[in-house]
């Protein structure tokens, strides 16, 4: 009763401390709102990026651009896109890029800054990315604000995310500097007259035809003759053996698209069922659109299977860009609408609050159609649908009351608000993901806590050990892609040798809320209890494993010589990686390739063949050696051990026996962290607890079969007394009664 109490206590103060920490933590920690363009300023070329520039002024305060400066005299301005629009690439990572800018808004020169997209990028080389870049030079904003469609801007690219990401990016955020500084004629936009918001009571349920008349569904139509003609247009020759076969009047893309959280437009054409479920779908903020096709191309295909995004569409609003995951996806069975065409796709998206949407201001759905030149490469043509809800769905709104003249003038040095808008958005958006993945560290704790009685039943822990695995692998790795890496390692230590920016890591909320639990187990268990749980690639080692001991696959038990000096490879890569990265985090990153988590985790294999054969090299011993990979090459395994070796607690029971003469448990440990001498080595011990569940078991334990033992023959020895004298009272004398016989008596 006193270990339960002293462990309940325990528990308390823990979680108690953790809660406090962490709103230190976020509380304390100056979230900057300096410009990212800072960091970066010294390693640009002036001349790269504005003609004839040979120094780059200092980032002015009120607004985040550097003047470029030749002989003194400013020739030009230069800005990050990060500081600028959320420039999220493939990876989840933003892609930074470094343009200049003229008084006449014209594009003089673009960088490409630093980017996270080896998901993308694999395969074409780096040069071909920045060459891309590079033809934005000589682009009027002015024009591209105009008339602006991908068309315009080379995108020849075969990293079609990436390609798509970097164009708006640099697009916006060169249209919003320049209205910043009133570049070209640019102004900033008046905030003055009437706002319009959806009005959801407004509109009657009604069918195809009176929709497509008032302009609730948008159509967009192209034959094959005009998608040729556009390619051909392009002057590559190639394009014209992959053109689309006759008949040329066949419709190629034939898309429909329609505001349907609008509730008459939604249940006009999801009916009254389906849109209920939608409703019962959408988060407050949240927005849905549909999207029906009927042509050759579909504006799904594959991409989205493999990655979980659907690159052949976005959602343009202004400066706001969005790109739909899979999560954000749902299939329609059917129209409710009458006299609605046949439709080969029909789909709803959903747009999150976190995106900015404001489904009473125009917007245009982009789609993407490319078309195969070779191998791997590709060429695109984008269209667009423009959408303008109608005003017999909206209403107007009272205009926000005028700013003070103060405030008016504090133009977008809000760069550094936005930067932190977005990641407070984020932190929204990810909410579900949070909680599931904030319980499942709650009960983990509670197993570590009280692991004494989490083990006493050994088929029941291994029901538990083995539920949390799955959950860990297909929840926490391929759902929700929070795979820690030991690149967030060697990024944290960069930053704090460099410019420490909080928001950089609070941009993804799931990965800084391991990191957290990570950083506070560290202190109470030591890396097992991230390596041995949490880690989705580890679970991944040991459920397979678990499926090769199913199928009788032999066991292999190195020798413990062996064993051991294997051990030091992964602190070797560690280390070799930490010292690349105070050279170049950008080579450390390229080399840190050595973890095959991204392609088995957050790619799910669909990946180029070396790098997929390279994971399955990693994974195939492990069939035969369990967690192979976590013993003895992971770099994350071995940096996390190193702090590891301060963990404040001992939780391991052991006896005295363990490691002499019994050596049960060095031999039954999945990793064979245990010592021939009995002791746990806290570097290489993943706390699956395997060794407590042998702790208490009266079946495989020599020590409590031993004690079980001893036990039972004092107890038969007992019996064997009381037996022989049944008739002695606790006065002992022969002739005496027992109780009961007295109380009968009288």
């Amino acid at each position: 009763m006193y270990s339960f109490l002293r462990n309940w206590i325990t528990y308390g103060i823990s979680c108690a401390c953790w809660l406090i920490f962490a709103l230190f933590f976020l509380i304390s920690a100056p979230v900057q709102a300096d410009s990212i363009l800072q960091s970066y300023l010294p390693d640009l070329d002036p001349a790269a990026l504005v003609p004839g520039a040979d120094a780059l002024g200092p980032v002015r305060d009120d607004i985040a651009v550097a003047p470029a400066l030749r002989n003194g005299t400013r020739v030009g301005w230069v800005f990050l896109t990060s500081d600028w629009v959320p420039t999220t690439g493939y990876s989840g990572k933003p892609i930074h890029i470094a343009a200049g800018v003229s008084d006449a808004a014209m594009i003089t020169g673009v960088t490409l800054v630093k980017h996270s997209e080896p998901i993308v990028l694999v395969g074409i080389p780096e040069a071909r990315i920045r060459a891309v870049t590079e033809k934005y030079a000589g682009l009027d904003l002015r024009q591209a604000e105009e008339s602006h469609t991908a068309e315009d801007v080379d995108i020849v690219s075969g990293a079609t995310v990436t390609i798509m990401v970097i164009d708006d990016s640099i697009l916006r955020a060169g249209i919003k500097v320049s209205r910043a500084l009133g570049l070209g004629g640019f102004t900033e936009p008046a905030a003055t007259g009437p706002r319009r918001e959806v009005d959801r009571t407004a509109g009657e349920i009604t069918d195809w035809a009176t929709l497509a008349g008032n302009g609730a569904l948008r159509h967009f139509l192209l034959d094959v003759d005009a998608v040729n003609a556009d390619f051909a247009a392009l002057g590559d020759p190639r394009t014209e053996k992959e053109a689309e076969p006759a008949p040329g009047s066949d419709a190629y893309v034939d898309l429909w698209v329609a505001l349907v959280s609008q509730p008459a437009i939604g249940k006009s054409l999801l009916g009254e069922s389906a849109y209920a479920n939608l409703s019962a779908r959408l988060e407050p903020g949240d927005e849905a659109i549909a999207v029906f096709g009927a042509g050759r191309w579909s504006f799904k295909g594959s991409g989205y299977v493999r990655g979980g995004i659907f690159d052949r569409i976005q959602v343009i609003q202004g400066e706001i860009s969005h790109r739909f995951r899979d999560k954000e996806h749902s299939r329609l069975v059917r129209v409710a609408a009458d006299g609605a065409p046949h439709l080969t796709e029909m789909d709803l998206f959903v747009i999150p609050a976190a995106a900015g949407f404001d489904p009473a201001a125009p917007w245009r759905l982009q789609i993407l159609v490319h078309r195969p030149v070779g191998p791997i490469e590709k060429v695109f043509r984008t269209y667009e649908i423009a959408y303008d809800l109608p005003g017999v769905y909206t209403r107007e709104i009272a205009p926000p009351p005028a700013a003070e003249p103060a405030a008016q003038s504090a133009v977008p040095a809000t760069a550094g608000a936005e930067r932190n808008a977005l990641w407070e958005r984020i932190w929204q958006a990810k909410q579900p993901q949070l909680v599931a993945i904030s319980a499942a560290l709650a009960v983990l704790s509670l197993i570590f806590f009280f692991q004494q009685f989490a083990t006493r039943n050994a088929r029941a822990f291994a029901w538990i050990r083995t539920a949390y695995l799955v959950f860990t692998l297909v929840y926490v790795g391929w759902y929700a892609n929070a795979q820690l890496s030991v690149v967030n390692v060697l990024a944290v230590f960069s930053a704090m040798f460099s410019d420490f920016r909080w928001e950089t890591f609070l941009m993804d909320p799931l990965i800084f809320l391991l990191w957290f639990a990570v950083a506070a187990a560290l202190l109470f268990w030591g890396r097992g209890a991230y390596c041995g749980w949490l880690c989705p690639f580890g679970a991944l080692q040991e459920l397979s494993n678990k499926l090769a001991r199913l199928v009788r696959l032999p066991q292999v038990d190195l020798p413990w010589g062996l064993h051991e000096r294997l051990w030091a490879l992964k602190y070797v890569l560690f280390l070799g990686l930490f010292g690349m990265s105070l050279y170049s985090l950008d080579m450390a990153e390229h080399y840190a390739e050595v973890e095959p988590f991204k392609t088995a985790i957050i790619l799910k294999f669909a990946r180029p063949l070396p790098y997929v054969l390279f994971a399955l090299a990693m994974l195939l011993p492990g069939l035969f050696i369990e967690r192979f990979y976590c013993r003895y090459v992971c770099p994350l395994g071995g940096g996390l051990a190193i702090p590891a070796r301060l963990h404040m607690f001992r939780w391991l029971k052991r006896y005295r026996e363990c490691g002499n003469p019994c050596q049960r448990c060095a031999a039954d440990c999945p990793v064979d962290a245990i010592h021939p001498t009995g002791e746990i080595n806290p570097n290489e011990c993943i706390s699956c607890l395997n060794c407590q569940v042998l702790y208490q078991d009266h079946a495989r334990c020599p020590v409590v079969i031993a004690k079980d033992r001893r036990r039972d023959r004092d107890a038969r020895a007992a019996a064997e007394l009381a037996a022989k004298t049944p008739a002695r009272d606790l006065g002992g004398h022969p002739n005496a009664k027992s109780r009961p016989e007295k109380e009968a008596l009288s």
